[in-house]
């Protein structure tokens, strides 16, 4: 024994350090693991100190415990909770204006932080009327929890005079921060129709009014009433106010007072009517996020304001007919109304995207079909695949994937396997994601599409996506513009080159309301315009002037058509098409190149399928066919 003892004590001292050295090192790692945010502010983490031999078991035991409290003391505390302001301190923040993607970028890191605290914006609008036309919007204002409010200047980026900034359109269609206000679905309609924005997760605070029964609501639904009753706020929806020039040069501050308090009210009113108001105490940062305030607004998303016939929209009512009215002594443009038209009248209010209707059934049902020998070919829809089978001119090979083989060579092969029609695709909007509602967009529009040649209008799929409607309206705005574009850089009006497809011609309309008058006026005309008007008729009929006119020859001139086809009507498209023809093949995939570029730039896609290019099939193009292929219009 008196051997093994030293032996032992050795042994004991080199185990006990190695199961030291384990345990400070896997704590050391953890500490690591559990703590990216923290170690990226604070100072480096020092090396774990060497074990010394003269550590007991105890001493170690006792070490390890004490670091992994202070791991635990440092993983486990929570973040501060966020103090929401009161209505007051809200509705005291200046607003800030933004007219250039510049200064909307050095703005945009604060509204981040904003809104990754509580992703909610107030919204309004405002825009001029000059005798009942709306004109397009002119000022967008957004106002965040703590009463942030940027005011935003359309007009600058009207007709791409200059770019919208990404981050603008993205928070602006981003599906998981709610916009509130009164009337915000209708301004995104507004927002859509003047500029492609879309605008999407919208909540009508009237709609939670009415939901909130607890909230003491007496003098109506509209803005000025709300914040007068929940929030005891007095708004200025002064005449003068309202119907000021928001498109001159330089607003004033009451003008950017009066705008900035629509949106900093309707955060206010949306907090309020919620419960997260300062009264209510502070909310925790992990407690405000987006899925907890959207589930306590379920069914009230994106949906229009429609009335209850309550009544408590009279006084919504009362100041809109005030707010519409011209001013008694002289005309003045009037500012856009943010309320929604009187719902009792029976307004057909169409939403978003209107005389579009969503597909009932996916556009990819991914099923691929393979040559003979299996090398793939393409995916198609299954009713296509079927109809293989049925034939009996494939095989099936595959339910899932639903896979046919061909039992013929086809007419043609894809060049690698990296080929876009070889790719799965997914049946969503390819702009925001949106999976539960889309149709098919052609981003080569048709009215070019139609007259290309027919070895760039077979097999086009690559040109036909999916859009939601709203990102569909928002792209056809985007598209007018374009076309625009092109009609004044290749002289091609949008109705014709000359005139309409179909001129009112002058005599005739002077001879058939010359008819009309006779049979209309019959003895009620003088002698002598009676004999005007007859030989007016006459004469266009080749008549002698001692025939005498029947009712039946009155009547024929009556029914007379006064439009006639203009000869030298050119389609728009087909003249755009024409032009970029002139250059061959090149100039008409320029064309293609430059409207799959366009949607690129304007609508900024999430989910394009994979391989989609805007330079897809030219190189193969040119090599099948050469760049001084014959072009035959259609």
């Amino acid at each position: 024994m008196s051997h093994r003892g030293p032996l032992t004590a050795v042994i004991t001292t080199v185990l006990g350090a190695t199961l030291g050295g384990l345990l400070i090192w896997r704590v050391y790692r953890t500490k690591r693991k559990r703590l990216p945010s923290i170690q990226k502010v604070a100072d480096p983490v020092e090396a774990p100190r060497p074990v010394e031999k003269e550590y007991q078991y105890g001493q170690l035991q006792n070490l390890v415990e004490k670091e992994f409290k202070a791991v635990e003391c440092q993983t486990t505390q929570l973040p501060p909770p966020v103090q929401i302001p009161s209505s007051e301190q809200l509705l005291g923040v200046k607003p800030v204006m933004v007219s250039s993607e510049e200064e909307w970028q050095q703005l945009w890191p604060l509204m981040q932080k904003e809104l990754s605290v509580l992703p909610v914006l107030g919204l309004d609008c405002e825009w001029v009327s000059v005798k009942g036309q709306a004109s397009a919007v002119s000022l967008l204002q957004m106002a965040s929890y703590s009463g942030l409010c940027v005011l935003v200047r359309l007009l600058p980026f009207r007709s791409g005079q200059q770019p919208f900034p990404l981050s603008l359109i993205e928070v602006l269609r981003d599906p998981h921060i709610l916009k509130v206000g009164v009337g915000c679905y209708e301004d995104g309609k507004r927002l859509t129709r003047d500029y492609g924005l879309s605008l999407s997760c919208t909540v009508d605070l009237r709609y939670l009014a009415l939901r909130q029964r607890q909230a003491t609501v007496n003098n109506g639904l509209s803005l000025k009433s709300l914040a007068a009753d929940l929030l005891n706020v007095s708004l200025d929806k002064s005449l003068e106010l309202r119907c000021s020039d928001w498109e001159a040069d330089q607003l004033t501050l009451e003008q950017m007072t009066y705008a900035a308090r629509d949106a900093q009210v309707s955060i206010a009113l949306f907090l309020r009517l919620l419960g997260l108001h300062s009264e209510a105490g502070p909310v925790s940062s992990s407690g405000s996020s987006y899925s907890e305030l959207a589930t306590r607004c379920q069914g009230l998303v994106d949906v229009p304001f429609r009335g209850r016939g309550d009544g408590d929209d009279r006084a919504a009512d009362g100041e809109r007919r005030r707010r519409t009215r011209k001013p008694p002594t002289y005309e003045s443009p009037e500012s856009g109304d943010q309320q929604v038209p009187d719902p009792r009248k029976n307004n057909k209010r169409k939403p978003l995207g209107v005389g579009y209707s969503a597909r009932k059934s996916p556009l990819y049902d991914n099923c691929f079909l393979h040559a003979p020998d299996g090398q793939p070919l393409c995916t198609c829809d299954k009713k296509k695949a079927r109809w293989y089978l049925d034939k009996g001119i494939g095989v099936l090979q595959s339910e899932d994937p639903f896979v046919v083989r061909l039992l013929f060579e086809p007419s043609g092969r894809p060049d690698s396997q990296q080929d876009y029609y070889l790719t799965a695709k997914e049946n969503l909007c390819v702009v925001c994601g949106k999976a539960d509602s889309y149709i098919r967009k052609n981003i080569v529009p048709h009215e070019y599409r139609r007259h290309f040649p027919t070895e760039m209008k077979d097999h086009n799929s690559h040109d036909i996506l999916l859009l939601c409607t709203s990102c569909h309206a928002a792209s056809n705005v985007h598209d007018g513009f374009l076309k625009q574009q092109l009609a004044e850089e290749f002289a091609a009006p949008q109705g014709c080159e000359e005139g309409v497809r179909l001129l009112e011609d002058s005599d005739r309309r002077r001879v058939r309301s010359a008819a009309r008058a006779l049979l209309t006026a019959k003895d009620g005309l003088p002698e002598q315009r009676r004999e005007e008007l007859q030989d007016l008729i006459k004469g266009f009929l080749n008549m002698n002037e001692k025939e005498e006119l029947t009712n039946e020859a009155l009547t024929q001139a009556a029914g007379l058509e006064t439009r006639i086809f203009n000869e030298a009507y050119v389609p728009h498209g087909l003249k755009v098409v024409r032009a970029h023809a002139e250059q061959g093949l090149r100039g008409l995939m320029d064309l293609e190149r430059r409207w799959r570029q366009h949607f690129l730039t304007t609508m900024r896609p999430h989910h394009l399928p994979p391989l989609w290019s805007v330079d897809h099939n030219h190189s193969k193009f040119l090599r099948k066919y050469g760049e001084d292929l014959p072009i035959k219009l259609n």
